[in-house]
């Protein structure tokens, strides 16, 4: 048995942790735009990477290091993905880290993760200027909480302690942001987990991928996959205490705490929607059936003029591919049933009801395929006029 507690804290409240954010100029009006993760002792780590055939430079910097290598130091710039700069990019990274070890000698094996525009290479001078300001020794989750923010509109982060049966307790927090291109493919997004807990190498990377499965992987604002995404998991193990399953918990809640505030956070989006799948052949054309909805352009613009246009649910079922059936369908508005195997409820009364569910800030769209036994759950965000115009001139 374990019990697991949500606590006031950032991931520099866990044991031997430190952070901070800076501004390096990177962005304009001396906003926050660097920042750090230190341990004063070496880390296991493991990390899950974006699907983009064409990852970013510090992905591929990362990827060098031996398999089983550890750390102790991330830098973390916004601004600036250096994401398609080839041999180039990845040489900035080198550069940049010799410089930085030789300001800063406890550094060993640093991972820089980067997230901005992309096709630019690095501003290497602003860079190594602003890391040789750090100070190690600092504790300030929410400057870099702050400093890895784009087009967020508010920062992302969570902690919880655990307590296992025999009364010992581990830590475990996250800091991370994204607001746009996410999509279903490891849903642009970096995620920096960590924890004090003694987990094994080996148990990392399989818990790693577990997770995401049901949340990253879950989510879209926009459809579209980054260069950068990252989820990166650190552990310096200093509570010497571990339990498996307590662990695995501790880290769903803090991946989808992290997921469901990216949605609610898509890039103007003001609707968080659930798009529960049932009943459909097997759980992966669920699956399958439940990203085409929280991916659909259509669906999300109906969701933005809160329209409860079943009719584009329907579409976007048949058109996903999955097996169904317009006999055996039902759809529904959080509890209102506007469509039901085949018969349409869609009387003036019941719209006005599926409008009010609309109305609302988080709803869940249920589609039961009546087939199997199949489920997924996929979750999306409406998208309106906010989006096109923070994208039309992100580079400015």
């Amino acid at each position: 048995m374990f019990s697991i507690f949500p606590t006031k804290g950032t991931i520099s409240d866990i044991d031997g942790f430190y952070c901070d954010g800076i501004s390096a100029g990177l962005k304009p009006n001396n906003a926050l735009d660097m920042g750090f993760i230190y341990t004063d002792s070496m880390c296991e780590v493991e990390s899950i990477f974006t699907s983009n055939k064409f990852q970013a430079a510090p992905l591929k910097h990362y990827q060098l290091y031996d398999k089983n290598f550890k750390t102790n130091f991330v830098l973390i710039n916004s601004k600036n993905a250096n994401a398609m700069t080839g041999q180039a990019g990845i040489e900035d990274i080198n550069e940049i880290f010799i410089n930085l070890k030789e300001a800063h000698n406890d550094i060993e094996n640093p991972i820089m993760s980067s997230t901005g525009v992309i096709g630019v290479r690095v501003p290497k001078e602003k860079i190594l200027d602003g890391a040789k300001s750090f100070n190690l020794s600092n504790k300030s989750g929410e400057n870099l909480s702050k400093a890895i923010m784009t087009t967020d509109s508010y920062s992302k982060s969570s902690f919880y302690e655990v307590k296992l049966e025999d009364n010992t307790t581990f830590k475990i927090g996250v800091v991370a942001k994204g607001a746009g291109m996410i999509n279903p493919n490891l849903a642009t997004m970096l995620c920096f987990i960590c924890t004090d807990a003694a987990v094994p190498k080996a148990d990392m990377k399989e818990l790693l991928e577990q997770n995401t499965k049901t949340t990253f992987n879950a989510i879209s604002v926009d459809g579209d996959t980054s260069t950068n995404d990252t989820v990166m998991l650190l552990s310096n193990g200093k509570s010497n205490t571990y339990n498996k399953d307590a662990f695995k918990e501790a880290l769903r809640l803090v991946m989808d705490d992290m997921a469901m505030l990216m949605v609610a956070d898509g890039e103007g989006a003001k609707k968080a929607v659930a798009f529960e799948v049932n009943g459909a052949k097997d759980n992966e054309e669920a699956e399958l059936i439940a990203k085409c909805l929280s991916n659909s352009l259509l669906v999300k613009t109906a969701l933005f003029g809160e329209d409860p246009n079943w009719g584009r649910i329907a579409s976007t079922v048949g058109a996903s591919g999955a097996m169904c059936s317009e006999e055996s369908l039902t759809i529904t508005f959080g509890n209102v049933l506007v469509y039901n195997k085949g018969e349409i409820y869609f009387t003036k009364e019941i719209e006005e009801k599926a409008s009010k569910v609309l109305q609302q800030d988080k709803f869940k769209i249920i589609c039961d395929l009546g087939l199997n036994d199949g489920s997924f759950t996929a979750y999306g965000c409406d998208l309106g006029y906010k989006y096109v115009e923070i994208n039309a001139d992100y580079r400015t």
